[in-house]
């Protein structure tokens, strides 16, 4: 079973679990798309180059046609490269149909050579595969439609002798190709899972598992910059009376007191919209992206504040631990996050001045 489960991972998820595959789909997909957006550029030249000298060569010019819609059909591409996103799967399906283009090209080769045996056919199973981060499954369709699209339309143009010797070079490379592809895809894949892996932990603060300050920063700004981006608030929170709290109990409740408190914050907000990390020491920032109504962010401040009450303790339990906590809305003007967080942090500084009201925004 588990030599069963392994090539069941290889061959469908490039050698690693389905849920990290799929982690690391968007990252593949992304690849793909910057390697094709070049190769469509060389694609074009060549095609280009290919029908301006069939106009002058007559062997050439049997394929002429084929070479003029692969042209405008590289063209198209490059267009179409620079306009799509770099993860969709409009670029894959066009990627997968770039592939079949350059295979009918080798058709069209082999086609001008009928009593020679396939060369460049041969060679783009090999080639091809190597340029294509996806489940291995897919270029298998691909590499076995094409040797079988291949060998048909070839049975009628070569001589028995040539298309028998083409056919035993043509199944054992579509083999090596599928082979080289499940290899290759494995290799890319892994880099992205140990780059993933470095990512991951250059983002997170050790003492609470949440996201540090840099990655809160990039996250954040990232959204403010985007033009589409038009509601959001930030919500900073500190820690209330934190260096007596460590002065009482030690530091090493001082760390236990950050430690539940992103642990609450964790579990509380760990949706797709939703940014929070620890900016440092004992203040924590919260990014919640479609919130366009300031009565909505301070009913959710006040329960951040209720909730940090019941969930975050200290030894002593007849004392509680309080926060308090600056709130500034977006509303699509502020491109930087230093803007956003200065409202906050003035909003919080008022919050803390407030013996009665913990929850402050910025007006």
């Amino acid at each position: 079973m588990k030599l069963l489960r392994t090539i069941r991972n290889y061959y469908f998820y490039c050698g690693i679990e389905k849920d990290e595959y799929n982690a690391l789909k968007k990252d593949a997909y992304i690849s793909n798309f910057k390697v094709w957006r070049i190769l469509h550029f060389l694609m074009a030249a060549v095609f280009g180059l290919l029908y301006f000298a069939s106009l002058f060569n007559d062997m050439m010019a049997k394929n002429r046609m084929f070479y003029l819609i692969a042209f405008i059909y590289s063209l198209i591409a490059v267009f179409l490269f620079f306009v799509m996103k770099e993860d969709s799967l409009i670029a894959q399906f066009f990627i997968y149909l770039s592939i079949t283009m350059l295979f009918l090209f080798a058709c069209m080769i082999t086609q001008n050579k009928p009593d020679t045996p396939a060369t460049t056919f041969i060679v783009f199973l090999l080639i091809t595969p190597m340029f294509m981060i996806d489940k291995p499954f897919f270029m298998t369709f691909e590499l076995i439609g094409a040797s079988v699209v291949f060998l048909i339309w070839m049975r009628s143009v070569k001589p028995y002798e040539v298309w028998t010797y083409d056919l035993i070079n043509i199944v054992t490379y579509t083999f090596v190709g599928i082979f080289l592809n499940i290899i290759a895809n494995s290799i890319r894949i892994k880099e992205f899972v140990l780059t993933r892996k470095i990512n991951i932990q250059k983002d997170i603060d050790e003492l609470t598992g949440l996201k540090n300050k840099a990655a809160l920063t990039r996250e954040i700004n990232e959204y403010l910059c985007d033009d589409s981006s038009d509601k959001g608030a930030m919500f900073l929170m500190d820690v209330d009376r934190f260096k007596a709290i460590n002065d009482t109990y030690g530091h090493d409740v001082g760390d236990s007191i950050i430690r539940q408190l992103g642990t609450y914050l964790g579990s509380r907000f760990k949706r797709s919209n939703e940014i929070t990390g620890r900016f440092g020491g004992d203040e924590f920032v919260l990014f919640i992206k479609d919130i366009d109504n300031l009565s909505d962010a301070r009913n959710i401040g006040e329960e951040i504040a209720s909730g940090v009450a019941e969930n975050v303790l200290l030894p002593d339990s007849d004392q509680k631990v309080s926060i308090s906590i600056g709130i500034a809305g977006f509303d699509g003007q502020e491109k930087n996050y230093s803007e956003l967080f200065k409202k906050a942090d003035t909003a919080m500084y008022k919050a803390k001045a407030d013996k009665e009201n913990r929850v402050c925004v910025y007006e």
